[in-house]
């Protein structure tokens, strides 16, 4: 907490938010004592100042899986908040910062804002366990618009002028100031939220003489978040709010920041990197923002990936970003994961000219502290929770867990996206078949003009081991709750209707196989199967009227073969209603043009969760041979000299094999990723 190193005999209350927080810090700095009242004299002091970042903590307030009800030691703002206070113990002066998608991601936040929704005096669970820490400043994420504006304006205390928006309602608020400079209501012209903070703050430094000295410094921090928001909440977002790119609002923000007196800039990005040209609408702009002029410290996130990353084939390796310095284009930054597995550290070196502040970038240098570690042994141990946090948001927890064991349904077959990616659909048929019927029915009802053409269904593997082998959907055979059932949908999408025709399938098919390698027959030694593309992005049908094949052997765009529609080949000029969700259908023009938001005919109110809940109640006894066998794809045979192998959770192998998936092999236990994965063979032939 800041005034750790302000003031450390004295308790400045973190129930008061923003500007007001900022007045007590300077009326207490000034009685702190000890405080040089010339700087001037202080000519030379250098002192270093420690950004701390967490980044898409998304409600991971414990390390609790409400998914499975069990603790999961690998994640959770009570463990990173255990790290927080060690950085604290060791830097004299720190600033903790929050990188956005804060307020949505579990169970316990679908029930604070859908299911018991939280009232204007009580602050969200993630909130009051993050006053805990007492944060400095924070920033808005693409999540924080998925429950709609209303409820933004409630969480964040009010203020928010917008249409459709009480601005003048006063509420508990998020007990920090927020950040952000690329929304602007339309309604006003304005930034929806402010789009920058100025905290004054009193270093603690070294002077010339090696003594310590008392200086005072002013942080100018801004922030930005992803123009995607205007397509994934188009429902809560069209005709309210616009964005900017996040360069042209840094160039038009960040002088204002020096102009106010700000000696540093910290730079909050819910973004990461692409290496594309810049857009100003583009998703991970951070390698341009990092040339803006003025910019002192970057932290980012969004993509839920590590910087700096010391692996010998790191995250990121764009031209101009240096791992090993932790810096892209110069400018110290991080990226600390997700869910609280990391927090984010900046060493900032500054130096004091005799008035002001400024940043020494060579000296400066950035790391991740991870939760998790091995001990001498080689065994994983995990930070402790800071037991802090866990009673202030007990009851609000019990609720939660509660609610998701409400019984809806039982299932004869374990249904899993552990073996997805090879052909399994025993997790995805259900979500088909859930989006089909529910799309179906409205067509039926209410758009008549679309009523003769088929409707069909597509889904992913939202969770595919990419954070690790419990990473993957895992429905026990028995019961089926609430809990099961948003675990086999993770996401908070709606449901959407595209209209395509069958070339426009073959092509969206074709795409989504970009998530596998391509395999060179004649190759003897090892080949990977499974390629960085995302899990969720590999979009399966899962019935027996649409089949295909996936020729891994060739190129990317050219694997798709023997695709049919009720057993003859498929008619490229034929039309179809195809089930999926609002980000794929407004933001896939990268599977095909007319998931830009063109090809809807229909965007429904309704979560894609809620549907799947709402078909397992009116359909509970789910069996395998109903609802987890159909298979509408198979790898194309391919005879490959040596082994083709991919990483599923541990020793899963009776999944593969309860799926039909014959071809499927255990060759490692452990892969050695370190991840708790097991490596598989598949054998392409059969």
């Amino acid at each position: 907490m800041l005034e750790q190193y302000f003031c450390p005999p004295t308790r400045i209350s973190r129930r008061v938010a923003g500007f007001g927080l900022l007045a007590l810090v300077a009326a207490t700095v000034a009685a702190c004592g000890g405080s040089d009242s010339d700087g001037s004299s202080n000519a030379g002091a250098t002192a270093t100042l420690a950004v701390l970042e967490t980044t898409d903590l998304h409600f991971n307030v414990r390390s609790y899986d409400y998914f499975k009800l069990a603790e999961d030691k690998s994640y959770g703002f009570e463990r990173t908040a255990t790290l927080v206070r060690a950085a604290r113990k060791e830097f004299a002066n720190t600033l903790l910062v929050d990188n956005g998608d804060t307020i949505q991601g579990t169970a316990l936040a679908d029930y604070e804002a859908t299911i018991s929704p939280i009232p204007c005096t009580q602050q969200l669970s993630m909130y009051k366990a993050m006053g805990a820490l007492g944060f400095d400043a924070g920033t808005l994420g693409n999540h924080e618009f998925n429950y709609g504006l209303p409820f933004l304006n409630q969480v964040l205390g009010g203020g928010l002028d917008v249409e459709g928006v009480d601005a003048t309602k006063k509420c508990a608020g998020a007990g920090y100031p927020m950040a952000l400079a690329n929304v602007y209501s339309s309604k006003t012209k304005k930034p929806l939220v402010q789009p920058y903070t100025i905290l004054e703050r009193t270093l603690t430094a070294k002077g010339t003489d090696g003594k310590d000295v008392k200086l005072p410094i002013k942080v100018g921090v801004i922030g930005f978040t992803t123009p995607g928001i205007l397509n994934w909440d188009k429902r809560f977002l069209e005709g309210k709010v616009y964005t900017e790119g996040a360069v042209e609002s840094a160039n038009k923000y960040v002088p204002e920041l020096r102009a106010k007196g700000a000696d540093i800039v910290v730079a909050l990005l819910h973004g990461g990197l692409d290496s594309a040209a810049y857009s100003p609408t583009m998703e991970n702009p951070g390698l341009h923002l990092s040339k803006v002029a003025g910019i002192d410290a970057m932290v980012m996130g969004h993509q839920h990936s590590v910087f700096p990353d010391a692996a010998a084939t790191p995250a990121f390796s764009q031209a101009g970003v240096d791992n090993k310095a932790g810096t892209i284009n110069g400018v110290p930054a991080v990226m600390a994961s997700s869910w609280g597995k990391a927090l984010g550290v900046i060493q900032l070196s500054l130096q004091w000219d005799g008035t002001k502040w400024a940043v020494n970038k060579a000296a400066s240098k950035s790391e991740l502290r991870n939760i998790q570690s091995k001990n001498a042994a080689g065994a994983t141990v995990y930070a402790e929770p800071d037991a802090t946090v866990a009673p202030l948001i007990e009851t609000q927890h019990q609720a939660a867990i509660k609610y998701v064991k409400t019984p809806i349904g039982s299932t004869d077959f374990r249904m899993s996206t552990l073996f997805a990616d090879v052909g399994d659909p025993g997790a995805i048929q259900i979500v088909n078949q859930a989006q089909q019927a529910y799309v179906a029915a409205y067509i039926k009802a209410s758009l008549p003009q679309y009523a003769a053409l088929p409707v069909l269904s597509v889904s992913a593997p939202f969770k595919s081991g990419f954070q690790g082998g419990a990473d993957y959907t895992d429905v026990a055979v028995g019961p089926l709750a609430i809990n099961n059932a948003a675990d086999l949908y993770l996401y908070p999408n709606t449901v959407y209707a595209v209209k395509v025709n069958g070339g426009d399938i073959k092509n969206w098919l074709e795409a989504a196989a970009k998530r596998f390698n391509q395999i060179d027959p004649v190759k003897t030694t090892e080949q990977q199967l499974i390629s960085t593309f995302p899990g969720y992005n590999y979009d399966m049908f899962t019935t027996g009227d649409l089949q295909y094949e996936i020729d891994v052997t060739q190129a990317v765009g050219s694997r798709i073969k023997n695709l049919t529609y009720l057993g003859k080949p498929i008619d490229v000029v034929q039309e179809f209603v195809i089930a999926t969700n609002n980000y794929r259908a407004t933001s896939g023009k990268s599977f095909i043009d007319k998931l830009d938001g063109s090809g809807t005919i229909w965007a429904s109110p309704d979560a894609n969760r809620d549907v799947v809940v709402e078909y397992i109640r009116k359909n509970p006894v789910v069996t395998r041979a109903t609802n987890g066998a159909a298979k509408s794809w198979r790898f194309a045979k391919a005879t490959v000299a040596g082994p083709v192998v991919f990483s599923s959770g541990a020793n899963a192998l009776p999944v593969a094999l309860a799926a039909g998936l014959t071809n499927v092999s255990l060759l490692a236990a452990d892969d050695g990723s370190g991840k708790g994965t097991s490596k598989y063979a598949i054998d392409l032939s059969k």
